[in-house]
């Protein structure tokens, strides 16, 4: 039996679903990692702020 429009329009709506569903995890996943990302840069930057006003500390001491 050949495939009719209605056939074809039902295929391509079924691929433009699946898209959309990949697209919104991997806007998720990105989000995900960003925020991540930024947790790390946050840590890091509190890190090295405590270490200079260490050396400030001490420096003043010298």
């Amino acid at each position: 039996m050949p495939e009719t429009p209605a056939d074809r329009i039902e295929q391509a709506l079924a691929r433009i679903e699946a898209a959309a569903t990949a697209r919104t995890h991997a806007e998720q996943r990105l989000r995900l990692r960003h925020a991540r990302l930024r947790a790390k840069v946050e840590d890091a930057l509190v890190s090295m702020d405590a270490l200079l006003a260490r050396e400030s500390a001490g420096g003043d001491q010298g």
